[in-house]
């Protein structure tokens, strides 16, 4: 009862997130229990391009670092903020959203070379919760039960949570400049004087991702708690 209680829990959650997540997971875990180590994910430019490690492309988005306070951090905010997007702005537009993963994996892979980085994973996260942040002005955000602002704020914030632990800030600012391109190109040049979309999803993902249907008893997370703990609770403005 219990197994098929979490099976569908677990079916619940929308397609990407589910497998964007569980990849983590795994990842994490098969280091963990050193099947594999750091050293064969991380992202470095000669082994993909001399040795044909194609794999680094994908496996350091994957790597959050061992288990521990970080990875739970991580995978709290990437969970959360990655299925609000996709039910929220993203709903029944899956193709467009696996068209924003790839577009910001590939900034990221472009900048991540020049700033030395070899997981980029935080940095994707931050571009997830910048992205829901612009989109979602109006939601007031608690941190901690400390700090009371909207939710644009929550990237900086985050961003001087790392500072305070001593942490690189470089990751949060990729995030957030990856982050800022998406949403400018997206949202706000397009409804600009002569302005236009760029971003426009290929055919081939559409006809793979897409379906005309929805599914009626699909019931998505509220966006009222998106920080669904009490380090990112929120409300709308006005509720």
């Amino acid at each position: 009862m219990a197994y098929q209680t979490i099976r569908q829990e677990y079916l619940q959650i929308p397609v990407v997130t589910r497998f964007y997540t569980t990849a983590c997971v795994l990842t994490t875990a098969a280091v963990q229990l050193e099947l594999i180590t750091p050293f064969q994910l991380y992202f470095n430019p000669d082994l993909i391009l001399r040795n044909s490690q194609v794999w680094r492309l994908i496996t350091n988005f994957l790597f959050f670092g061992p288990v521990g306070f970080n990875f739970l951090f991580n995978m709290i905010f990437l969970y959360r903020y990655c299925r609000m997007l996709e039910e929220g702005s993203f709903r029944g537009r899956t193709a467009d959203f696996v068209f924003m993963f790839l577009f910001g994996g590939l900034l990221m892979t472009i900048f991540g070379t020049f700033v030395n980085l070899v997981f980029l994973g935080q940095a994707f996260t931050i571009m997830l919760v910048y992205i829901w942040s612009r989109r979602n002005p109006n939601v007031r955000m608690n941190f901690f039960g400390l700090l009371n602002f909207q939710a644009p704020f929550l990237p900086w914030v985050l961003m001087g949570f790392s500072l305070l632990l001593g942490n690189s800030i470089i990751v949060d600012l990729l995030g957030i400049a990856v982050g800022h391109v998406y949403f400018f190109l997206e949202d706000v040049f397009p409804n600009q004087p002569g302005g236009g979309r760029w971003l426009k999803t290929p055919f081939f993902l559409k006809m793979l991702f897409d379906t005309p249907e929805e599914d009626a008893n699909y019931n998505p997370l509220p966006e009222e708690r998106p920080g669904g703990f009490a380090w990112g609770e929120g409300q709308r403005l006005g509720g």
